[in-house]
């Protein structure tokens, strides 16, 4: 059993913060409905909402999604006046699919959602060498930036499926305040550059991907759209960046001695010094990697039930289970027996 959920966890996706799912919650709060209620369905307990270190897995992140549409009956979730069905999103990929060239879908895709206003659609523009997502959403319905932010990581992990392969983001400009979990930001939007601050939302990457083919085709949209469009908030991430490249070294040996950031280094063929340089770039640190892999593992095997929190201490390298409470419980803002309590229902 330990076995088998370490090499799931192989596969799995970082976690997330619970600060995206209050955010979320603001669309079906203005509806009124009641968002505990809600959150018991997906094994969310409302407690974690008032945590704010605490986090959770992307298949509870995609699952707690799904709900909120099905229960607002609506893609944008109770954030905008005009409601989008459900199966606008499916339409839309049905009429883009016939496309030839990257290009030439997402200009349809835009021209689409401009059908229902000029307001809540992704502009797609295209200048010799970049090309960007451009958010038209209007501030005053998504004053957190929910929306805004999930369109923009919906419609770049379209692009990326579309031609069957991940665009490198050139930059990502957000015309709001550097928020208090800016570090989330690089998981989300990888690129080498991001600003807070700007004069408008975008995010840019290179115009020659507009001009590729579409690798998919009517058979496989099918399957795509049994996910729905959830799948891509999770999906097309990079795994490129040295953070991705240090994680993958270090989970064959969660449950053992880490290997020190100079063995790491020879690993892949770095100096220390470069290592610790290329961390930086990216905001990280070599301890800050290996705490995130130690908290992401520990939230996975906390909710597998035949595990005890004894199992579970040991699994990802702490010989004395207290002292995994401690860091636990500085990781997520919850101690490990609190948080399998809260997803109980799981």
């Amino acid at each position: 059993m330990i076995m088998r959920a370490l090499e799931e966890l192989s596969v799995s996706r970082d976690t997330i913060s619970i600060y995206f799912v209050n955010a979320a919650l603001k669309g079906v709060k203005k509806l009124g409905m009641d968002a505990e209620t809600l959150l018991s369905h997906v094994g969310i307990e409302a407690e974690l909402l008032k945590q704010p270190k605490a986090r959770i897995s992307p298949e509870q992140y995609t699952r707690f999604v799904k709900m909120l549409w099905m229960v607002t009956q609506d893609e944008h979730a109770g954030f905008s006046p005009q409601p989008r069905k459900l199966g606008t999103f499916a339409i839309m990929c049905q009429l883009i699919i016939h496309s030839k060239t990257l290009g030439e879908a997402l200009e349809l895709s835009s021209q689409f959602y401009r059908l229902f206003g000029d307001d809540w659609f992704i502009s797609v523009e295209k200048d010799k060498h970049e090309a960007r997502f451009v958010p038209i959403i209007p501030q005053a319905d998504d004053p957190d930036h929910y929306m805004t932010e999930s369109m923009l990581m919906i419609w770049h992990g379209l692009a990326c499926w579309l031609i069957d392969r991940r665009i490198p983001l050139e930059r990502v400009h957000f015309n709001y305040a550097r928020p208090e979990q800016a570090d989330e930001y690089d998981a989300l939007f990888f690129a080498p550059l991001i600003q807070f601050g700007m004069s408008r939302t975008e995010v840019t990457f290179a115009a020659d991907y507009l001009d590729l083919p579409i690798r998919q085709n009517v058979e496989s949209l099918e399957e795509f759209l049994k996910a729905g469009p959830t799948q891509l908030l999770v999906k097309f991430k990079n795994t490129n960046s040295l953070t991705s490249r240090i994680r993958d070294v270090l989970k064959s040996h969660i449950g053992e001695e880490m290997p020190t950031l100079n063995d790491v280094a020879s690993m892949l063929y770095l100096s220390p010094q470069t290592l610790r340089r290329r961390l930086a770039a990216e905001g990280r640190s070599y301890q800050g990697v290996k705490d995130a892999l130690r908290r992401d593992a520990a939230i996975h095997l906390l909710l597998q039930p035949k595990l005890t929190l004894e199992d579970v201490a040991q699994q990802v390298g702490f010989s004395e289970t207290s002292t995994f409470h401690r860091a636990f419980k500085k990781w997520t803002g919850v101690t490990p027996g609190l948080y399998r309590q809260l997803h109980g229902s799981i």
